[in-house]
């Protein structure tokens, strides 16, 4: 862009309360000195939600991936679709009326498959929630009835994705995914396993959102049983239910089990049994990361969740095993490196909420 065109498109972004522009341009190289931009600090923002299987979590997200403190919330005593996102639609709101900042949007990311683009909810295992239960309206439809304060944008738009999917977009385009063509994540969380494939930049989907369900790829048939109705799925063979089984450990109910299992994988350099447990889970995430490499070529794996913790403590078996089963064999290794992104389902939430403002600036205004 000349110059010219710099300045007006800035001075828009400014103008809108995107952006700031320092008054003093910056000195010491070739040519005019340049005017240092950075996101404002005071701008809008939008309300990031994710479900998990055991909790909610909450937050306020400017441009950038830039998160307000999460807000942690415990499931409600009804899960049901209507009353699970009522909670999440109240405490967004809450959070947005608090806010000195104006809200702009909100979106929520999902442990289940969401079809695109009438965002229903697939096979929501976790909380029994009917099959094609219509997640984006049932939403929508909450916030509409939530007090979100006198700051926050009307019409409200809202939107949901697969938690695996915007964990996968935040990794690119904020943490370790950053410059990869071809980035696979693959995540387990506090139940069951997820994964997504960012391509160029863009998510890949498939035809109508449900692409790359990788949990319920078979990597032991005589394995443990799956919520699907399956034996050895990903999803119940390299969770943290598994890790606790393998080790023959039962989790304290009364604490999350995610970071319990995650405490178990780090204590595996001085704990035998712990190590036992880990090699076991890391030969069947091996298999599944080979299968997925030999599909896709993908140029980067990202591992996060407890998969991170495990990669942590057993990284040259988990590298060659996916090398051994690859169809490149040891001459294609394909990275295998940790997610850096903190919330990553979050912030990529806040993305998903973001884009239409990406997409248009000028819509912040309307």
């Amino acid at each position: 862009m000349t110059r010219a065109t710099a300045g007006a498109v800035s001075g828009e972004l400014e103008a809108l309360g995107l952006i700031t522009v320092d008054s003093r341009p910056a000195g010491g190289g070739r040519g005019r000195p340049s005017h240092r931009l950075a996101v404002d600090p005071a701008g809008p923002v939008v309300i990031a939600a994710q479900i998990h299987a055991d909790g909610l979590s909450v937050t306020l997200a400017g441009l950038g991936g830039q998160l307000v403190q999460p807000v942690h919330l415990p499931l409600p005593a009804a899960t049901d679709p209507a009353r699970m996102l009522r909670a999440v639609a109240e405490a967004g709101a809450e959070l947005a009326r608090s806010s000195a900042r104006r809200c702009l949007g909100a979106a929520l990311a999902l442990p289940n498959p969401v079809t695109e683009p009438d965002g229903t909810a697939l096979a929501a295992l976790h909380f029994a929630w009917p099959s094609g239960t219509p997640v984006a309206d049932l939403f929508a439809e909450q916030l509409r009835r939530a007090d979100l304060g006198p700051r926050a944008r009307a019409p409200f738009p809202s939107a949901v994705a697969n938690d695996a999917n915007l964990a996968a977009l935040a990794e690119h385009r904020h943490g370790a995914g950053r410059g990869a063509r071809h980035l696979l994540l693959v995540t387990s969380g506090h139940r069951g396993v997820g994964g997504a494939l960012v391509i160029d930049g863009r998510l890949h989907t498939g035809s109508a959102g449900l692409a790359l369900e990788v949990g319920h790829l078979t990597v032991d048939p005589q394995g443990r049983p799956c919520q699907c109705g399956n034996r050895g799925c990903l999803n119940s063979e390299t969770d943290p239910d598994a890790l606790f089984a393998a080790a023959g450990l039962t989790p304290d109910p009364d604490r999350p089990l995610l970071g319990q299992a995650r405490a178990l994988a780090r204590s595996a350099a001085e704990d035998p049994r712990a190590r036992e447990a880990v090699e076991r889970v890391v030969d069947r995430l091996g298999l599944g990361l080979a299968g997925m490499v030999n599909i896709l070529n993908p140029d980067r794996i990202v591992l996060s969740g407890l998969h991170l913790d495990l990669l942590a403590a057993a990284p040259e078996r988990l590298a060659a095993v996916v090398a051994d089963r690859c169809l490149w064999g040891r001459s294609g290794r394909v990275p295998i490196v940790p997610a850096e992104v903190t919330h990553a389902g979050l912030v990529g939430a806040a993305e998903l909420a973001w884009e239409p403002y990406l997409d248009d600036p000028q819509a912040v205004a309307g």
